[in-house]
């Protein structure tokens, strides 16, 4: 049997029924080729978050009947490669325990495996609402049921049964998300502007790891403008996320609209855009006004909100060549000056 210098290696001569799943950003499916090119150093991790790339791995082997998850969080460096220690450490321990051939590791049982996500400093717990929707994809995926809490939203949502917004679970929410079609789009973008603020919040939660189109995207914009005006942040905050997911002309004139009104771009909001709508500053003119309004709002953390876009490989160069060429007196130069100060001042105490 060939070596295993890799999870893709691992995997990939074990034969495992494999599915991978980003878990940084968004909830979405990840190519198995992503994490070969990252443990092979040829290329970086196009979408980390919080300097790793975090996977989920639903997978059997041999002849197990339920799949298991793995949730992982790779290392990276300033460049978004793999900083390859831990995971070497991970592997170590996976083949010690699980024997060092095929046919060794196809026949230990689901628990033997499952036991290595103990103790391993790179597994991680997902929010409540990734699990959610990471179970509700990884079904459909498979061909497996939705959960039983299905149902109930889709009665909500369809109006056609008096249900109680009390009785509807996130997991049915997410199942609902992650099988959106035009028929249940149409009913979504109806369903919207009179979505009790609790239901309003799980939804966007959900929707910002799914495409959407235009008509749900104008009824969560509407949304997110009333949240805005009643005072309620949160609200405004998670339809920007969830709008993240709509064609690119929807997504960006939103967020031109918002970045043209100085009061409406506090640090919630603008931490809104990088974390789920990275991909809409991708864009000649958003991305300076973008870190424009960050330098300017003195409560954003600047130097974090820099580091995430710029960890982030099409947005890097972009990024830096912007802080390079500030203008003197410009609201980026006087905070990078302003940092730099700083972090002088630190070290001289």
């Amino acid at each position: 049997m060939q070596s295993i210098h890799s999870l893709h290696d691992f995997f990939n001569l074990t034969h495992a029924e494999l599915h991978l799943y980003h878990m940084g950003r968004r909830v979405t499916p990840c190519e198995r080729e992503l994490l070969a090119e990252l443990e092979s150093a040829s290329s970086p991790w196009p979408v980390p978050w919080q300097g790793k790339a975090r996977l989920a791995l639903v997978f059997r082997l041999g002849e197990m009947q339920d799949p298991l998850i793995w949730f992982l969080a790779l290392p990276l460096d300033e460049q978004g490669h793999l900083e390859p220690a831990q995971r070497d450490a991970f592997l170590e321990r996976l083949l010690h325990t699980l024997g060092q051939s095929a046919e060794a590791i196809e026949k230990q049982s689901a628990t033997d495996i499952d036991n290595l996500m103990k103790d391993n400093p790179l597994a991680f717990t997902p929010t409540l609402p990734f699990q959610a929707m990471l179970h509700a994809r990884a079904c459909a995926d498979l061909g497996l049921p939705a959960s039983e809490h299905l149902e109930p939203v889709e009665d909500f949502l369809s109006g056609q049964v008096n249900t109680d917004w009390q009785a509807l679970g996130l997991q049915g929410i997410a199942d609902y998300s992650a099988r959106l079609n035009s028929e249940r789009m149409a009913e979504l973008a109806a369903a919207i502007p009179i979505l009790h603020n609790e239901v309003l919040l799980s939804l966007c939660y959900c929707l910002e790891n799914t495409s959407i189109d235009t008509a749900v995207a104008d009824a969560l914009r509407r949304r997110g403008e009333t949240e805005a005006q009643a005072g309620h942040l949160e609200g405004l905050c998670a339809c920007i996320r969830a709008v993240a997911g709509a064609p690119r002309e929807v997504t960006g004139a939103w967020f031109d609209e918002l970045l043209a009104d100085a009061h409406a771009c506090g640090p919630d909001v603008l931490a809104a855009m990088a974390a789920r709508g990275w991909e809409h500053l991708e864009h000649e003119q958003r991305l300076p006004h973008y870190l424009e309004r960050v330098a300017s709002c003195e409560q954003a953390d600047f130097l974090a909100l820099v580091r995430d876009l710029a960890l982030i490989p099409r947005l890097r160069l972009p990024v830096l060549m912007l802080l390079r060429q500030a203008e003197k007196g410009s609201a980026i130069s006087n905070r990078l000056q302003a940092v730099t100060a700083g972090t002088t001042g630190h070290q001289q105490d």
